[in-house]
């Protein structure tokens, strides 16, 4: 898997190139996931560019992005395999009165084996980024099931036997900090912080991804974000909500963030009535 990235300085710029753009304090880290064949848990709040950058390591690797969402209540297998039990029935019935040995030998085979994400990671000999999506919504017993696969890349099916990872996975857990993930989860992880970017990487962000943006408005929008984060809303625009405002306004045609222009678009990045209250009262925008 050391083979990924050849520095800091070649994760950044190809990062850069899928419109991701990485200081040295992500490219780092980054980089050494790879060099190290360690998992990166990348936490922060929600819309920061967390899964984005799984899915750009992919796309500048060539790696298939194998994604595990977790949720309260996801088990073993979901996450890992289960067995085809109506189709394991269909071939009992059809066995007629060949023995339970036999027919044993026959339904825990591979033809009755659906792979889950972790399995299907382990298992694939090409390049692969497996991302485990927002882990701190699993159940605590999740993470017992990933101390196994994030230590020895490998899992144990009673029926087959221990699978080892032919080719490692390039690992990235994301974590919303909703609850404090377990000392042994983290030991096996190389850690990220990824925070709201500076008024300037986002107005660079949305320059990157927003095809015919001023860069003017670009800056004009960076900036009214950056307020909005400040005020004490039930929910902050994520990066991803300020590069839909910035397709807004593209879509609409404006050159200019005006008043009457934040007020009839605020919906793109406020989803709430109170938070968008609270906004055009700060701003001072025009109420309808």
């Amino acid at each position: 898997m050391g083979s990924w990235f050849a520095s800091p300085a070649d994760a950044r710029e190809r990062l850069g190139a899928a419109g991701y753009l990485a200081g040295d304090g992500v490219a780092t880290p980054v980089f050494l996931a790879a060099a190290l064949e360690k998992p990166l848990l990348v936490e922060g709040p929600a819309g920061v560019g967390k899964t984005q950058l799984a899915k750009a390591v992919a796309e500048v690797c060539g790696a298939e992005l194998i994604r595990l969402q977790c949720y309260e209540g996801l088990d073993e297998a979901r996450a890992l395999y289960e067995w085809n039990y109506k189709k394991q029935l269909l071939r009992i019935q059809a066995t007629g009165d060949q023995g339970w040995e036999e027919t044993q030998q026959d339904i825990f085979g591979e033809e009755f084996l659906l792979e889950r994400p972790l399995l299907r990671a382990i298992r694939r000999d090409a390049p692969a980024v497996l991302l485990i999506d927002e882990v701190d919504k699993a159940d605590v017993e999740v993470e017992g099931l990933l101390l196994e696969i994030l230590s020895d890349y490998q899992v144990t099916i009673p029926e087959l036997g221990t699978i080892t990872a032919v080719r490692r996975p390039y690992v990235v857990l994301t974590s919303n900090a909703t609850r404090e993930l377990s000392e042994a989860l983290k030991r096996r992880c190389l850690y990220l912080h990824l925070g709201y970017p500076t008024p300037e990487r986002e107005r660079d962000i949305v320059l990157a991804q927003v095809p015919g943006i001023e860069a003017a408005l670009a800056e004009r929008l960076a900036g009214t974000v950056a307020v909005l984060r400040a005020l004490e809303l039930k929910k902050s625009p994520s990066i991803a909500e300020t590069v839909d405002w910035a397709r807004t306004l593209v879509a609409l045609g404006r050159a200019e963030l005006d008043e009457a222009t934040t007020a009839g678009t605020l919906g793109v990045v406020l989803k709430h009535a109170s938070d968008q209250a609270r906004a055009a009262k700060e701003l001072g925008l025009p109420t309808a």
